[in-house]
C-alpha cells in the first residue's frame, strides 16, 4: 500500500478508515492507497462599501460575520458589471458571492429583476430556500424570491410571472417555459440585472452544449427588451474555468480562484474490492470480484453504526437504491433502529418524495445516505463525516466535488473510493497520483454540434425572426440553407423595417419541443406500476430498450419491479412488482459506417483518424445475475434498431504489426475486442465524459479500412467532443489502457481490465494478453507523440 503526505493515525478521518477495515493496523490488502490532506485556514476580509447595510443585516443572521477573500472579489466584479466565474471547492460559500450583488440591486431598484438556474431540482430548492430566509427582513421582503419549475403549480406559475422578482429555475424550463413565451415574461427580461449560473463545470458533453445554446438565446431576448444583465457563475474547481464560463455564456467572463474557505483535514483512501474464490465465475468462466456495491454497502453500514454522517455517491439509480437497500439489511442486525436512519437518494422521484428526502438530510435524521450525483452539488448539508465514492465519477472535478461534501467538521473526515469492475478504476486505484495528483480538467461543449445547434436556432427564429447577421455569428449559413430546403425554416428578403433579410420558422413548426436540454435521446417514457396505475419515474427513449425492455428488473425506492412490456410509440413501460432475485443488463449488437474521415495521421504500421461514422445498435437479450455477480443466463430478445449518427476516434494496424505483436490470424479478434473494451474504459481519463457516453466496436478487417480496426464513438448525435479529445491524447490514453490491462490481477481478463457490461458479443472472444501485446506494438509505432493532432 502505498502513501504520500503526511500520515496522522489520531485524525477523525483515519478512525473512520481503521473502523471500516478488517484490521487497525493498515494492512488490508483491498486498501491500495491512503493519504492524508491538510485542514486550511480561512482568509478573511471586509465586507465591499457598495452593499447594502441591509442585505449585510440579513447576511450576518445566518451566522456569517465577514466574507471570504473570494466572496468579496467575485461579487466586486459582478456589482462592477463583469461577467464572473467562481471556481473554488465545495462548501467555499460561492453562494454569498452572487447573493451580495444580486440582493443589493433589486433593493436599491423596486423593478429590478434576477434569474437564478440550476441543474438539479435539490440545489435549486436548497437556494431558493436561503434566498427566502435572507429576504424575510422588511426592507427585502419586495424581492420575492420564487420557484419555477415542473413542480410549481399552475396558479404558482401565473404569480411568479406577475410579481417575482428573483425567480429560481432550470435551464430546461428557461427553455420551455421562458424563452418559448418570452412575451409572458416582459416584467422579468426588461429589467434583468442578473443571471446566476449555479454548479457550471456540469454543463458538459451534450448537455453543456444545449444550455450553452440556450444561454445565448436568452441574452438575445433580453437584449430585445432592453436588458444586459450581468452574468455570475459558480463551479467546482476546474481547468480553465474562464474558457469554460466565456464558451458557456457566449461572452468574456473573470475567473475568480483563489478559495479563502477553511477546510478541515481530510482522509482520502482508495480501496479496490478482492477477487472471489469459491469457484463463482462470470461470463466465459472470468473471476469474479466482491462488487463494489456489496463493498459500499459494507462501509456505510460500519460507518453509520459509528454514528458517521455519511453520503455514499453511486454511478447509477440501481446502484444506489441496492447500496441503501443492503445498508439497511446490514443495520437490522445491529441495532433496529438504524435502518430507518439510512435511505436512497436519485432523480426519478417525485416531488414529494424529493423534498421529505432533502428535509430528512439537512434536519439530521437521516445518518446515511446512497445517492447518485442528484446530491454532488450545492445542496447544503452541514456536519457530514464521511464520503464513499462507488466507482471513479467520470472527471476528477467530480470526484474532488463528491470528496468535498466531507470535511465540514474540525476533527476531519474521510473520503473512500471504492473501484468498480472497471479498467478506468483499476488503473486509478494502482496509479494514485493520476487521480490525486492531476490536474482538473477543462469542461468540453461543442455549441456548433449541427445536431444540437440546428434545432435551437428553429427555436431562436420562433421567439424572433433571426437576421442573417445572426445566422453567421453561430456559422451557421448552411446549416440553416439545408433546413430550408427540408421545409421547416425560411429565408425572406426585406422581411425588416430596414430592407434586410430575416428567417422565419414556418408556421405549423414547434420547434422547443423537439429540443431536450439534458441531451437525451427521444422522448421521455414513463413507468407505470400496471397494477395500480401509478407512475414511478421516467426515462429517456434512447436507454429505454437497454433498461426497460421486457424482463428487466427495475428499482424504485427500494422496491422492485419487473418490466412487463415497453411501448416505444406510446412512451410508456408498463411494470409489475416483483422481487426475483437476480438483476438483468441488457446486451446489443453494433455495427459501423464511415461516412467521411476528417483527420487522418499514418504512423508506419499503425493509422489514426478521426471520422464522421453511422453507429446502428440493437438489443438482442439480457443477462440474468445473481446478487453475487454469478450469471444465470441470458434470454435473447426482439428490439428495433436505433441508428446514430455521430463521431468516432479509430486505429488501424498491419496484418504484419500484428504477426510482428505475436498475434496469429484465430487471435486477432479477441486482441482487439479487448484493447477496445479497455480503451473505452480509459476514455475519460482524457475527455470529460462517463463510460457510458461512448461505445465501441473492433473487427479483424473492417470493410471500410479492409484492415484490422478499433471505433471509440461519441454516444450522441453529432458528437460530443469526446472523440476529438481522444484523438487528441491517443498516445497517452492508450498507455494508460495498455498499463490498466497488466496491472490487473486477473489471470485472463474480468470487467476490472477488458471486460465490458455492455458488450452486445457477450464478451467473446477476448484475448487480454493479446490486447496487452498489441497496444505495446501500436505504441511503439506511435512514438512519443500523442499519435493525434496537438491538444487544444
Amino acid at each position: 500500500m502505498s502513501r504520500v503526505g503526511a500520515e496522522s493515525p489520531h485524525s477523525y478521518g483515519r478512525s473512520l478508515l481503521n473502523r471500516v477495515l478488517t484490521g487497525a493496523d493498515g494492512g488490508d490488502p483491498r486498501l491500495t492507497h491512503v493519504t492524508e490532506l491538510p485542514p486550511r485556514a480561512a482568509q478573511v476580509t471586509k465586507w465591499p462599501e457598495w452593499i447594502s447595510p441591509d442585505v449585510i443585516a440579513a447576511v450576518h443572521a445566518t451566522g456569517v460575520e465577514a466574507p471570504w477573500i473570494h466572496q468579496s472579489r467575485a461579487a466586486d466584479l459582478a456589482f462592477s458589471g463583469q461577467h464572473v466565474v467562481i471556481s473554488t471547492g465545495t462548501a467555499s460559500g460561492k453562494s454569498l458571492a452572487y447573493q451580495l450583488p444580486v440582493l443589493t440591486a433589486l433593493q436599491a431598484d423596486p423593478r429590478a429583476t434576477a434569474l437564478y438556474l440550476s441543474p438539479t431540482k435539490a440545489l435549486g430548492a436548497d437556494q431558493l430556500r436561503v434566498a427566502t430566509e435572507l429576504t424575510g427582513a422588511d426592507a427585502l421582503r419586495s424581492i420575492h424570491p420564487a420557484p419555477y419549475d415542473g413542480d410549481t403549480p399552475a396558479e404558482i406559475r401565473q404569480w411568479v410571472r406577475s410579481n417575482a422578482r428573483w425567480v429560481f429555475t432550470n435551464p430546461d424550463m428557461l427553455h420551455l417555459g421562458m424563452l418559448r413565451g418570452h412575451e409572458r415574461w416582459g416584467r422579468l427580461l426588461r429589467q434583468l440585472k442578473y443571471v446566476v449560473v449555479d454548479e457550471c463545470h456540469t454543463y458538459r458533453g451534450v448537455f453543456g452544449s444545449h444550455v450553452a445554446l440556450v444561454l445565448r438565446r436568452l441574452r438575445r431576448i433580453a437584449a430585445r427588451y432592453g436588458a444586459d444583465p450581468v452574468f455570475v457563475l459558480c463551479s467546482a474547481t476546474t481547468a480553465e474555468p474562464a474558457d469554460t464560463a466565456s464558451r458557456l455564456i457566449g461572452a468574456p467572463c473573470t475567473a475568480v480562484t483563489e478559495d479563502g474557505s477553511p477546510q478541515g483535514s481530510r482522509t482520502v483512501a482508495l480501496w479496490e474490492p478482492p477477487l472471489i474464490g469459491a469457484g463463482l465465475t462470470g461470463e466465459n468462466g472470468a473471476p469474479l470480484r466482491r462488487t463494489a456495491g456489496a463493498e459500499a454497502a459494507q462501509v456505510m453500514a460500519e460507518l453509520v453504526a459509528e454514528g458517521a454522517r455519511t453520503l455514499t455517491f453511486v454511478r447509477s439509480r440501481r446502484g444506489a437504491e441496492l447500496i441503501a437497500m443492503d445498508t439497511r439489511r446490514m443495520l437490522a442486525d445491529v441495532d433496529p433502529a438504524l435502518p430507518e436512519r439510512v435511505a436512497a437518494y436519485r432523480a426519478g422521484y417525485l416531488a414529494e418524495d424529493r423534498r421529505a428526502l432533502e428535509n430528512a438530510l439537512s434536519e439530521g435524521s437521516l445518518l446515511g445516505a446512497a445517492t447518485t450525483n442528484a446530491l454532488e452539488l450545492g445542496v447544503d448539508i452541514a456536519g457530514l463525516d464521511a464520503v464513499v465514492v462507488v466507482g471513479y465519477p467520470g472527471t476528477v472535478a467530480s470526484f474532488w466535488q463528491q470528496a468535498g461534501r466531507a470535511g465540514r467538521r474540525t476533527q476531519g473526515s474521510l473520503v473512500l473510493l471504492i473501484a468498480r469492475d472497471d479498467p478506468l478504476d483499476t488503473y486509478l486505484v494502482h496509479h494514485p497520483e493520476a487521480l490525486l495528483g492531476r490536474p482538473l480538467e477543462a469542461t468540453i461543449t461543442d455549441p456548433h454540434n449541427p445536431y444540437v445547434l440546428g434545432p435551437h436556432l428553429l427555436c431562436a427564429a420562433m421567439e424572433q425572426p433571426l437576421t442573417d447577421a445572426e445566422v453567421l455569428e453561430f456559422r451557421a449559413w448552411e446549416l440553416l440553407s439545408d433546413l430550408a430546403r427540408q421545409g421547416v425554416i425560411r429565408r425572406r428578403a426585406g422581411a425588416a423595417r430596414d430592407g434586410s433579410a430575416r428567417w422565419f420558422v414556418t408556421a405549423d413548426a414547434h420547434p422547443h419541443d423537439a429540443v431536450d436540454v439534458r441531451g437525451g435521446i427521444g422522448s421521455a417514457i414513463a413507468v407505470v406500476d400496471a397494477e395500480t396505475g401509478r407512475m414511478l419515474g421516467t426515462t429517456d427513449a434512447g436507454r429505454a430498450p437497454a433498461t426497460l425492455h421486457p424482463g428487466a428488473v427495475h428499482l424504485h425506492q427500494g422496491e422492485s419491479y419487473v418490466v412487463d412490456e415497453l411501448d416505444l410509440e406510446e412512451g410508456v413501460a408498463l411494470v409489475h412488482a416483483e422481487t426475483p432475485g437476480w438483476t438483468t443488463s441488457a446486451r446489443a449488437l453494433t455495427s459501423i459506417e464511415i461516412e467521411a474521415t476528417t483527420a487522418e495521421r499514418e504512423h508506419g504500421s499503425v493509422t489514426t483518424a478521426l471520422a464522421n461514422v453511422l453507429v446502428t445498435r440493437q438489443v438482442v437479450g439480457y443477462l440474468r445475475r445473481l446478487p453475487s455477480g454469478e450469471v444465470l443466463d441470458m434470454v435473447p430478445l426482439d428490439m428495433p434498431e436505433q441508428t446514430l449518427p455521430t463521431r468516432a476516434v479509430l486505429y488501424t494496424v498491419t496484418p504484419e504489426l500484428l504477426a510482428r505483436a505475436g498475434i496469429d490470424a484465430r487471435q486477432a479478434a479477441g486482441a482487439l475486442h479487448a484493447a477496445e473494451h479497455a480503451a473505452i474504459g480509459l476514455l475519460p481519463l482524457v475527455a470529460t465524459c462517463d463510460r457510458w457516453d461512448i461505445g465501441g466496436v473492433s473487427t479483424a478487417e473492417h470493410p471500410d479500412t479492409g484492415l484490422p480496426t478499433v471505433f471509440v464513438y461519441d454516444g450522441h448525435p453529432g458528437g460530443a467532443g469526446f472523440a476529438e479529445r481522444g484523438f487528441a491524447r491517443l498516445r497517452h490514453w492508450l498507455a494508460a489502457t495498455r498499463a490498466a490491462i497488466e496491472s490487473c490481477a486477473c489471470a485472463v481478463g474480468c470487467p476490472s481490465c477488458v471486460q465490458s457490461p455492455k458488450c452486445g458479443n457477450g464478451n467473446n472472444p477476448l484475448d487480454k494478453a493479446g490486447a496487452a501485446r498489441l497496444l505495446r506494438a501500436v505504441l511503439a509505432e506511435l512514438g512519443n507523440g500523442d499519435g493525434g493532432h496537438t491538444e487544444p
